[in-house]
């Protein structure tokens, strides 16, 4: 009786093709679980265990790696010593498998994959007997596509199966363990980066790129410079993730995952002036993200600037001929649209946490003014940047803007009114232009106070806190407008 091997992962039609095999005579041997597959649908099915008589090791890992399997498969019938070597080891011939792959390339597609899960998926017996079966196509029939079951049907019952056909389904095979080796090359090779060291020299560190987009920082396109660390990674996505936020012309300069100075303007020259002169002190080593094209001008202004990192959407030709005089800055070509991820994950000990990224946003037209005094026409416009801004901000968070640059930043406190005396200290300037943003609501009112003292007159903040009276009574006090946006944003 001829024996077929079925072992599939992608189990479209196996079981059709299963039954047309027996009703032509085929004992049929599989593995675990499509052999589970076909006792469920009726079909009778030995497992490979009948002809290895050696049990599945290693959770599956080993099950068809074995003398019986491979000697029946590759056996040339015409060489006599071949079919007398079987008959003195008692291995019986196979004489159709049918295999397709563990599903690596949908495996590793996924955006929280890990490294144990694509190593996990590289199947090691399917290859081996797709090429085994392969090579041995003129007495073995390899299926490795189910859309050709229905026709290797129809030849066998026709004894059609002549040496072409045969020779077309090893053509298929070979094309197919191409591929699939080729897409574990691309993931490893191009999936995993080793990074020279992590936040500091004594610890090992990798990049994993699961979609790598040519609007992410994974999918970025590096024109020059040398390679990327593990805290210049983390500082670019920061600024990247500011700037896209930006429809008109906008510069980020972002320092240790803060940003440091964020400008606007007419142009990205202007954009990138303002952002410099929020905190030129702070930009010194830094990374700069940049929403539009860089022309010469912005170049020549970038280029006198120590920076690790500079990114855009493209560069123009006489921008590179000037950024690149310098050997080991970092300029990378990236996409401005936003991406479409709408999740974030975080590990911590024992696992890791998912959660949906900050995307909300709030026009000011949806904001409320607590106070009796209302906002000028400037600090509206100074309110959008600012509430912009201060969410990409370490909490507790303080923003100081105007309506074209951040003036003042502070980032990472343990209370907030330490955060406002931060940026009110780091102040380029401080007048009745510049508000005051806070990614959390006041839980006292001391940060009103400091505020005013200082000479701020407008504040937005999400309100909430049970002492919110408080702080709108003192801002009426002390002639400060308070907006409410109901909306908070710490970022941890």
């Amino acid at each position: 009786m001829k024996k077929a091997l079925l072992s599939v992962s992608d189990k479209t039609g196996i079981i059709d093709f299963a039954q047309e095999l027996i009703l032509l005579g085929y004992e049929l041997y599989s593995t675990g679980g499509t052999m589970r597959h076909l006792e469920e649908n009726g079909v009778s099915v030995k497992s490979v265990i009948d002809l290895t008589q050696f049990p599945e090791i290693m959770n599956g890992r080993v099950k068809t790696l074995h003398p019986h399997i491979h000697g029946g498969i590759l056996a040339d019938r015409d060489v006599p010593e071949h079919i007398e070597s079987l008959k003195e080891l008692g291995i019986e011939l196979i004489d159709l498998v049918a295999v397709n792959l563990y599903p690596f390339e949908q495996v590793v597609s996924q955006h929280d994959v890990t490294e144990a899960d694509a190593v996990e998926n590289i199947d090691i017996g399917g290859p081996t007997m797709l090429r085994a079966s392969a090579k041995n196509f003129r007495h073995v029939l390899t299926v490795v596509n189910p859309e050709d079951y229905k026709t290797v049907i129809e030849k066998l019952k026709h004894n059609a199966a002549d040496y072409y056909f045969r020779k077309s389904l090893m053509i298929k095979v070979f094309q197919h363990t191409n591929r699939y080796d080729a897409a574990i090359v691309n993931f490893f090779s191009d999936q995993v980066t080793t990074l020279r060291y992590g936040e500091n020299p004594q610890q090992k560190a990798r990049f994993i790129k699961t979609s790598p987009t040519p609007n992410t920082i994974a999918g970025a396109k590096q024109l020059h410079g040398k390679e990327l660390s593990y805290n210049n990674i983390k500082d670019a996505d920061a600024a990247l993730q500011l700037v896209k936020k930006f429809k008109v012309p906008a510069a980020v300069a972002v320092k240790h995952m803060n940003p440091c100075g964020v400008g606007t303007g007419e142009t990205i020259t202007e954009a990138f002036s303002n952002a410099y002169s929020a905190d030129n002190q702070s930009v010194f080593g830094g990374i700069i993200s940049l929403n539009k094209p860089v022309d010469e001008q912005t170049a020549a202004l970038l280029k006198n600037i120590f920076l690790e990192v500079i990114i855009a959407p493209s560069f123009t030709a006489e921008a590179l001929e000037l950024l690149t005089m310098k050997k080991n800055i970092r300029l990378l070509e990236i996409l401005m649209d936003e991406e479409e991820e709408d999740e974030e994950f975080v590990s911590v000990s024992g696992g890791y946490l998912v959660q949906e990224k900050d995307n909300a946003e709030i026009d000011i037209s949806d904001m409320s003014v607590a106070t009796k005094g209302q906002p000028t026409a400037d600090q509206w416009k100074a309110i959008e940047l600012g509430w912009t801004v201060v969410k990409s901000v370490k909490s507790n968070a303080i923003v100081l803007s105007t309506d074209k640059q951040t003036v003042g930043i502070g980032a990472g406190q343990m209370n907030r009114v330490g955060s406002a005396k931060i940026a009110i200290e780091r102040a380029v300037e401080i007048n009745d232009h510049v508000i005051m943003a806070s990614d959390g609501f006041f839980p006292m009112s001391d940060t009103v106070k400091t505020a005013a003292d200082a000479g701020i007159r407008c504040i937005v903040q999400p309100g909430g806190s049970i002492k919110d009276q408080e702080s709108i009574d003192l801002a009426d006090e002390l002639g400060i407008a308070m907006v409410m946006t109901g909306m908070r944003h710490f970022k941890h």
